[in-house]
């Protein structure tokens, strides 16, 4: 026995050297070809494989690849991917990457176009309103606001269109780096908030409508599937939203399989809705002096003004060199005074936008009560550039007014010096929606057909958290979400901040899986664990648990709702329709960033799978996805030219 005992572990420790020596590790480092610096989040991957990894913050890495010859894929963000070769012996690869150059040639970045002649040139000088202030101003900051918000300046209908890549451009977007894929027998936990901004959608077709691809970070995946309506059910049960799970072989990796998790909050008759407290804090700064600004700004919140009911209250504070109070809270009876308020506001001067935000609270806070809806709504390009500006400084008094009750939502207008970034960041902390407001039909959409999402919660610090079951999932990655991930210990932590779903509000996430080989030949990124258990709890059907905590709107304590999703191995062509559309919108994302993860996905490819998927397109924003995707593929092919 002992004899025949001795020669199984021999031949397990043969069978493990010979696997041993079918792999080595190849380290090294990814840097910028220019300045040298270190290229973190890039990606390493074996061409046509699952062997992949990604660059710390000093740009290096380490991975387990197959013997022999191979050939290696390295991709970032706004970078040119690159492919090269590696020899049977080579251990180490040091590459380099070259930024991706705007798609405007040079002497048009020099160069400011304007359509159409300009018109007659006038100085409208409107009656001077009563500027009320919440505190004492001093007198040059009294003036100064005056200037601003209610004396005439010179008008003009010159359209001015800056291309986003010209030398003066200070748009701002912060990076995405995307999420990789983590084996689930390491990482069997999956984390994040829920998010339903679509700033980045509406953003990424002003580029493309201008004839530009839009940059790398200014394309968040998760914002433009979720830009989509889609037909879930509304829960009919006690908890206010309800989950729904699937999965598809994901058609731009064949070899892997797509979960869709999808969330619909209940549907509520506007009539039913408590009573609003609005306060409409407007940037009427210099930078706001533009044909898609400060007029966009007026029709939009002109068509809120519109949606108002006789219970809800308005007042208006506006911003530029000094902050005031150009209307008091008003009710929604009076529209004629809201609008007239409105119509009198010019643009000019410079952008005190912490101190905008601070008076606009305080005036929230007057009007706040428990049984009503407090909300503070930001109209800006995002350039502040006096007094509390910094991102610390904001969120900082943005958090400690979302803990009263009181929450920010931001709109974002214009281009040249747009700040996604600070807008993003300041919507995140403050509990509400965000949103990029390009044309009059993006206003509608927001303030008109989606009123009650917009403007009233229903489930507050929505999370939720994915457990894999590694007998199905070898690894996993998240398709977008990159700002949203959580620790696993914050899902149960009710203090932790979230995201939150409005009236009639959905959700959409995507997971790609690679499957566990029924030969047990899976790719390993880290070694084997030595002390978890090797068995799976539950049913061994199942793929993977969803879980999801929310709270109610003026609940400290959370609830938990749990979904499992069931093994299916169904073609993306069988899936739902709004599974396809998700599919096609998130593989458009992925081409859009040029993402490492993109796989065979080409434009025609989604063309055809949303081609499929437009249902009842009422609102026609299917058939607009379309077209978007047929003006990508023409200026890609420009770009590759360049």
């Amino acid at each position: 026995m002992k004899k025949y005992l001795a020669l199984l572990l021999f031949g397990c420790l043969l069978a493990f050297t010979a696997s041993a020596q079918q792999q080595r590790t190849l380290s090294g480092t990814v840097t910028d070809a220019v300045n040298k610096a270190p290229i973190a989040n890039a990606v390493i991957r074996v061409k046509g494989t699952d062997f992949l990894t990604a660059t710390n913050t000093k740009g290096a890495f380490s991975l387990k690849v197959p013997a022999g010859a191979l050939t290696m894929e390295v991709n970032a963000s706004n970078y040119k991917p690159l492919e090269t070769r590696i020899t049977a012996q080579q251990t180490t690869l040091q590459v380099t990457l070259n930024k991706l150059q705007p798609l405007v040639k040079t002497d048009d970045r020099r160069r400011l176009i304007m359509r159409g002649r300009p018109s007659t040139v006038k100085t409208v000088s409107p009656p001077t309103p009563k500027v009320i202030c919440a505190e004492p101003m001093t007198p040059a900051a009294d003036q100064a606001l005056r200037e601003v918000a209610v004396t005439g300046y010179v008008t003009s209908k010159m359209n001015y269109n800056y291309t986003s890549s010209a030398p003066d451009n200070t748009e701002d977007y912060s990076p995405i780096n995307e999420n990789i894929f983590h084996a689930a027998t390491d990482q069997p936990l999956s984390t994040f908030s829920i998010d339903v901004d679509r700033a980045s959608y509406s953003n990424m077709r002003r580029f493309l409508n201008n004839g530009e691809m839009p940059p790398p970070d200014a394309v968040r995946v998760e914002e433009m599937i979720n830009y989509f309506d889609y037909h879930y059910k509304a829960p009919t049960g006690k908890d206010p939203v309800a989950i729904y799970t699937d999965m598809a072989i994901c058609p731009w990796s064949t070899g892997h399989q797509l979960v869709r998790i999808a969330l619909k909050s209940k549907q509520v008759d506007t009539k039913d809705l408590p009573p609003t407290n609005l306060v409409f804090l407007l940037d009427v700064s210099g930078s706001m002096d533009e044909p898609n600004k400060l007029p966009l700004v007026k029709s939009a919140f002109k068509v809120l003004t519109e949606q108002l009911r006789p219970q809800d209250k308005v007042a208006i504070v506006v911003y530029a060199g000094a902050a005031g109070v150009v209307l008091p809270s008003t009710s929604g009876n009076n529209k004629k005074k809201i609008l007239a308020a409105l119509e009198e506001l010019q643009a000019g001067g410079s952008t005190a936008g912490g101190e905008g935000i601070q008076l606009a609270y305080r005036i929230a806070e007057e009007q706040y009560s428990k049984n009503s809806n407090t909300r503070v709504i930001l109209a800006t390009d995002g350039d502040f550039n006096v007094g509390a500006s910094s991102d610390g400084a904001l969120t900082r008094l943005i958090e400690n007014e979302r803990k009263k009750g009181i929450s920010l939502s931001v709109l974002g207008f214009g281009m040249g010096n747009y700040k996604d970034n600070k807008l993003e960041l300041l919507a995140d902390k403050g509990n509400g929606n965000y949103a990029y407001i390009d044309n009059f039909e993006e206003a509608r959409r927001t303030f008109v057909t989606e009123f009650g999402g917009t403007l009233f919660t229903v489930a507050k610090d929505v999370k939720l958290q994915v457990e894999f079951n590694p007998s199905f999932v070898q690894s996993y990655r998240l398709v977008g979400y990159e700002n949203r991930l959580l620790q696993n210990e914050d899902f149960n932590n009710d203090k932790k901040d979230a995201g939150d779903m409005g009236v009639g509000h959905t959700v959409t996430a995507l997971y790609e899986i690679i499957p566990t080989s029924k030969s047990g030949e899976n790719v390993n990124w880290v070694d084997p664990l030595k002390y978890q258990q090797g068995k799976v709890l539950g049913n061994q059907q199942e793929v993977l648990t969803v879980k999801m905590r929310y709270k109610q709107p003026t609940a400290d304590k959370s609830q938990l709702i749990e979904k499992v999703l069931p093994y299916n191995n169904q073609e993306i062509g069988a899936a739902p329709e709004d599974f396809r559309m998700a599919t096609a919108v998130a593989a458009f994302g992925q081409l859009l960033r040029n993402s490492a993860f993109k796989g065979t996905a080409t434009y025609g490819q989604i063309l055809s799978w949303a081609g499929t998927a437009r249902g009842e397109d009422t609102e026609g924003y299917r058939a607009e996805f379309i077209q978007l995707v047929k003006k990508a593929s023409l200026l890609d092919k420009e770009q590759d030219k360049e």
